[in-house]
């Protein structure tokens, strides 16, 4: 099969020979060729798409030459045309191609570049259109039958190898009982070495021919201190074995404490040091290094890292892009002048900056910016211009700051951005040496270091003052409202909860960063359209309930959110995923972007692909509808009490099988009474009735449910037992009982909840409405009110059928969705989308009828299809996720039609913005004493037999 590859090849590199290379007339038939010699019958039969529209913001529609999604997206360039100059391009086709494609190629009839922007930004791989025969496993990829693709400059491979020896030299020094403070010193400092020897700080081979004489017997305690040591050492005092070794300073080296390495750790190093450490990515190599340190495995390769794709999320709206914009933008010397002044004074700021990943590439692409102005000068204006501004890069690592509560995260920290300043010089040398830019080399000296002691600081940065900066990036702790208390204790949630009283107690951690950034952007070091931004990554909760009213509505008050993602996986962490958030401290129209861009998952919480809306505004919420959130809770819905969660029964015990059921009853039929078919959530959507049995006794007394003695016995068998051993294991410093388990223990025989309000309610009743509590999409039913509904339940003590096809409708899961919570990308109801709610104020009786008819409808169909086809609900509803003729569709959108008739609503209204209106409305109204129309039938009802019927779920 190799074999045939190759000649297939071959043929198409003789074929390649014979074109001239022109871009327009050519590079079709070479990509209809190419995909040919990969085993394709042509690149149409492939599936890829020629010409693919392209939309980006600010700059109309493009064409990329070809995207194959989600492989790969290929720009072909005429024959002789330098790749570098065309690195920008790639990267924006990519950034505005959705779905993204893992790879993107840059091709010019003689050689193809190979990138992956999700992991890094220079190419995976160079690959002459001659060697390809050979070579193909570049370009994997392209084959028919999918093959992982094997790449020459893989820097992510290369750092997962380089982290996976270091992490593991560290942890064989913490387990024959090396300090720890030392040992990480210790490795940092020949982690650098590695580095600067393949950058040449260090004589070529000096670091690796100390390791080789250590693994002959040698100490590398003498030998590394030495080093060590002559590296802190100033010019001038320079001598012996080390005397030409230059002054690296930065505080790296600041504590020499060398340790001696036994037999098995120098193999580690002296393995580690042949790996190309000029490839290895500092952030990667930190965040790996760092994800090992201490876990089971004690090794890299099962440690995550934030990819760089990721990362450029903040980094690129935040502050790559403004920044270009306005350097693109510039027309005059004098304007450009200006901006790399401007550029060389911008502070920027990672307040939870961990290893220094974030910080890393903004300095990168700062850099990259100051290097175009540069260019621009160069190339525009004359020589006296050109004298004037040098090819020097003059950005400095003391304009990044970071925090962070980890002491080591703060020197990896360090150590990253120093490294990250010496990839930037030979960046930058690499491209004026190839001519990717258009300047005279002028050699910029690599040492030496920056010492950033001051600049990345060890301190919990809710309770630091931050410096004063420019833009502030990052990724704060991940952590819900409910784990903060067992993640960080007490004293310390409630010691935060005292100093950001503004702050709503359930709030994410999180939160409490997106409020300091807000308030610390008040006073910027820069005043123009770049400063005063700020792009972090926050929970997905950070846009939902207390979450968002403590962070992005309070933000949004005095800032504009210019850039969001809704939801997405996040590559630092496993199955966590987040949102995004990049805003300004302004609402000036001058000076925010006319359009926003708002990234929407297609699936949330499932890892689809994201699709970018260009919005005129972004909603804290981060949403482009109507913000319905400041709608008012209405009186009408809130008495009487209609919604109510189901029962909560505290232990597995009270729940029975059929067959348990049957067993108690049988020697007690007394027992009958107090047991219920029982309802969750999964049996309402898989099942469609009840699998099970409950045993409540409601609020009688221990003698009262003694009367029923089947049922009693087994409770008092399986439940009093666990609850005594709870109540005695949960028993304060004091030795006394938590409230909680105290009033357990008092009515053991009792649910943990038995809802006698809601179950009073439901007893008056022949049926009511329920919908799982945490769902995908919106599904009611009607249960027989002898059914105990789980906890897992939300329970409306309804039983019409108007009222059923108001819930149901697209009207209400509009509501529905815009006011819910979300669980791993799932819809969870809560009170407050009932609370708010407003229905149709006054319909006619026609109008009622046609809702409560075309609901029966619906229910009818349901029964029909799930016994046809032995389907349950949440089958049924799944037939929604495709295209085409759907009869539950059409029975919906007959629903939704009487529905919006009911409310008077127009067909083309937008719904959220009618019901915010009668929101506010009826709760004007409920304000000045006047009537309003709550949940339930309408007042035009005067008889509300004809709407209940008899259909609903039962044993």
């Amino acid at each position: 099969m190799a074999d045939n590859r190759r000649e297939a090849l071959s043929k198409f590199v003789q074929y390649v020979a014979t074109l001239s290379g022109d871009e327009k007339g050519e590079a079709q038939v070479f990509l209809d060729r190419l995909f040919q010699a990969f085993g394709h019958e042509g690149y149409k039969e492939a599936g890829a798409t020629l010409e693919s529209r392209v939309r980006a913001k600010g700059k109309g529609t493009r064409f990329a030459d070809l995207l194959w999604s989600p492989r790969v997206l290929i720009e072909m360039k005429k024959r002789g045309e330098s790749l570098h100059l065309h690195y920008a391009q790639a990267r924006d086709y990519w950034h505005d191609t959705y779905p993204k494609p893992r790879y993107v190629v840059l091709c010019n009839f003689d050689e193809f570049w190979v990138y992956d922007f999700f992991s890094q930004s220079d190419p995976v791989d160079q690959v002459a259109v001659a060697d390809l025969p050979e070579r193909y496993l570049s370009l994997a990829f392209l084959l028919a039958q999918e093959t992982r693709p094997q790449f020459g400059n893989d820097r992510v491979a290369v750092s997962r190898k380089a982290a996976n020896q270091i992490a593991l030299l560290f942890n064989s020094l913490i387990t024959r009982g090396i300090d720890r403070t030392r040992a990480q010193r210790f490795i940092l400092q020949c982690v650098f070495c590695l580095f600067a020897e393949d950058f040449e700080l260090l004589p070529r081979g000096l670091f690796t021919s100390l390791i080789g004489e250590a693994a002959k017997g040698s100490n590398t305690y003498d030998l590394f201190g030495q080093l060590f040591k002559q590296m802190d050492t100033r010019p001038g005092e320079k001598r012996g074995r080390f005397k030409e070794v230059d002054y690296f300073n930065g505080g790296l080296f600041g504590v020499i404490d060398p340790i001696e390495l036994v037999r098995e750790e120098v193999a580690l190093l002296e393995e580690s040091a042949r790996e190309n450490w000029s490839k290895v990515q500092p952030p990667i190599f930190g965040a790996l290094f760092e994800g090992s340190l201490g876990k089971e495995e004690r090794h890299a390769f099962g440690a995550h890292f934030t990819n760089e794709a990721d990362i450029m999320k903040v980094v690129r709206p935040t502050i790559e892009r403004p920044w270009l914009e306005r350097i693109e933008a510039a027309k005059t010397l004098k304007e450009l002048q200006a901006l790399r002044d401007e550029l060389l004074r911008f502070q920027v700021l990672d307040p939870a900056c961990g290893c220094g990943n974030f910080l890393y590439v903004a300095y990168r692409e700062m850099r990259r910016l100051e290097m175009r102005i540069l260019q621009r000068i160069h190339t525009e204006f004359g020589k006296k211009a050109r004298a004037q501004a040098g090819t020097r890069p003059l950005l400095s690592l003391k304009q990044f700051h970071g925090i962070d509560i980890n002491g080591f995260a703060v020197e990896l920290a360090k150590v990253t951005l120093m490294l990250g300043r010496e990839q930037g010089i030979e960046e930058t040398r690499s491209a004026l040496a190839s001519g990717q830019l258009d300047l005279p080399l002028e050699q910029e000296p690599a040492l030496p270091l920056d010492n950033l002691d001051d600049n990345i600081v060890q301190a919990d940065a809710l309770f630091t003052t931050w410096p004063k900066v420019d833009a502030i990036i990052g990724n704060p702790p991940f952590l819900g409202a409910k784990r903060m208390k067992p993640e960080r204790g007490r004293d310390y949630v409630e010691r935060l909860r005292r100093q950001y009283t503004h702050i709503p107690g359930m709030a994410d951690y999180c939160v409490y960063w997106f409020r300091k950034a807000n308030e610390a952007l008040g006073s910027c070091t820069v005043k123009a359209p770049t400063s005063g931004r700020a792009g972090l990554v926050g929970t997905q909760n950070v846009r939902n309930n207390e979450s968002r009213k403590g962070g992005l509505e309070h933000i949004c008050q005095s800032g504009t959110i210019i850039e969001a993602i809704d939801s997405q996986k996040w590559s630092g962490e496993a199955k966590v995923y987040v949102s995004i958030v990049n805003w300004m401290k302004t609402q000036d129209p001058n000076l925010v972007p006319a359009t926003r861009r708002l990234w929407i998952s297609s699936d949330p919480g499932r890892g689809a692909d994201l699709v970018v809306n260009e919005v005129d505004h972004i909603n804290p919420d981060l949403t482009d509808k109507v913000f319905i959130s400041v709608a008012k809770e209405l009186l009408c819905n809130l008495e009487p009490a209609r919604s109510f969660n189901g029962q909560m029964i505290g232990h597995e015990s009270f729940v029975l099988s059929r067959e348990e059921m049957s067993a108690i009853v049988s020697k007690d039929s007394a027992s009958r009474e107090v047991i219920y078919p029982y309802l969750n959530g999964r049996e309402l959507l898989e099942h469609g009735r009840p699998e099970r049995y409950l045993i409540d006794f409601q609020q009688r007394d221990q003698f009262e449910a003694a009367r029923y003695a089947g049922a009693f016995e087994w409770v008092k068998t399986r439940v009093l037992p666990d609850r005594k051993r709870k109540a005695e294991e949960g028993k304060d410093a004091e030795g006394n009982l938590r409230p909680h388990h105290k009033a357990f223990l008092n009515r053991w025989w009792q649910l943990s909840f038995c809802r006698p309000e809601l179950i009073g309610q439901v007893e008056s009743l022949s049926r009511f409405i329920c919908c799982s509590l945490v769902t995908k999409r919106q599904v009611f039913h009607l249960v027989d009110s002898k059914i105990r509904p789980s906890n897992l339940l939300q329970v409306f003590t309804l039983d019409d059928d108007y009222s059923f096809g108001i819930l149901q409708s697209g009207v209400h899961w509009l509501w529905f969705k815009g006011k819910s919570s979300k669980l791993k990308g799932d819809y969870r109801f809560g009170e407050i989308i009932w609370n708010t709610f407003p229905w149709p104020q006054s319909p006619t009786l026609k109008q009622a009828q046609a809702v409560a008819k075309a609901a029966v409808e619906l229910r009818q169909l349901r029964r029909d299809v799930m016994a046809e086809h032995g389907w349950s609900l949440r089958d049924l509803y799944r037939t929604l996720e495709t295209p085409g003729a759907n009869p539950l569709r059409d029975a919906q959108e007959a629903l939704d039609a009487a529905v919006r008739a009911a409310y008077g609503m127009k067909k083309s209204e937008d719904i959220l913005a009618f019901l915010l209106k009668l929101n506010h409305e009826v709760a004007d109204r409920e304000a000045q004493l006047l009537e309003v129309t709550g949940p339930g039938l309408p007042p035009c009802v005067q008889d509300p037999k004809p709407f209940i019927t008899e259909d609903c779920i039962t044993v």
